[in-house]
């Protein structure tokens, strides 16, 4: 088969990808918010296999292959693909037929919310801190912490590899704090918490970016959606 017999209409395979029906994604390639390869797409334009199709700057996922699960870590289960002790990890709990591996890391002892894909690109954007994507944790403390302790994680808090990022703080119960980072640092909201004279002693990761599941229960995981995938590629973009 010829390069050219191998190329479709961009619209179709657009809508084929999920972007919109053909006719709407038309639309887009009129306005200008399609590009192939890097250059503004015009109605007419094929595009086979190998071609990078971006709407918007945020890449249209047509790769059958790639999955993208969202698993709702419990603890005592490590966050790697293989664990050299033999604990549990995130792997051993969602499907076995595609290799994935998990985005970041949640410590053995932390619960909630991680991401494991094939999507290389998804998982440099999700991890690298020129991206900046947000995380939110829910964290119970000893003691109750003070305002002025509230305001030094709002300010950064200077750990041993450095000042961290102003955190968005609150905190909705005695005892409990709400934190919005947009770092990865190893066990970086305990550190920061154990800063100011409050150990952790519980920890669970409630939303990545912009996705969050408050019914997804303790070890189950499901597949995020398309619509799902593309917010967390435009988090990326937007950060």
């Amino acid at each position: 088969m010829s390069g050219e017999e191998s190329r479709e209409r961009l619209q179709k395979v657009l809508a084929r990808s999920g972007v919109a029906s053909r006719r709407v994604s038309e639309e887009l390639i009129k306005a200008g918010r399609v590009t192939i390869n890097g250059q503004m797409a015009t109605l007419g334009d094929k595009a086979g296999e190998s071609d990078r199709i971006e709407l918007d700057g945020i890449p249209v996922l047509r790769d059958p292959d790639l999955v993208h699960y969202l698993l709702n870590k419990p603890r005592d289960v490590v966050s790697t693909a293989q664990d050299p002790e033999g604990r549990s990890t995130v792997v051993d709990l969602v499907p076995t037929d595609t290799r994935v591996f998990p985005v970041g890391r949640l410590d053995a002892d932390s619960e909630g919310l991680i991401i494991l894909t094939n999507d290389g690109d998804l998982t440099q954007r999700l991890t690298h801190p020129s991206f900046g994507v947000s995380k939110e944790y829910l964290t119970h403390v000893e003691g109750v912490p003070s305002r002025s302790a509230l305001r030094r994680l709002r300010d950064g808090i200077e750990l041993e590899d450095g000042m961290t990022a102003p955190a968005e703080v609150s905190m909705p119960q005695e005892g409990a704090l709400r934190l919005v980072i947009h770092e990865g640092r190893n066990r970086q909201v305990r550190r920061m918490c154990s800063a100011i004279g409050h150990p952790v002693i519980r920890l669970v990761r409630v939303r990545i970016g912009p996705i969050t599941d408050p019914n997804l229960a303790v070890g189950e995981w499901r597949n995020l959606t398309r619509e799902e995938v593309r917010s967390l590629y435009e988090a990326s973009t937007n950060s």
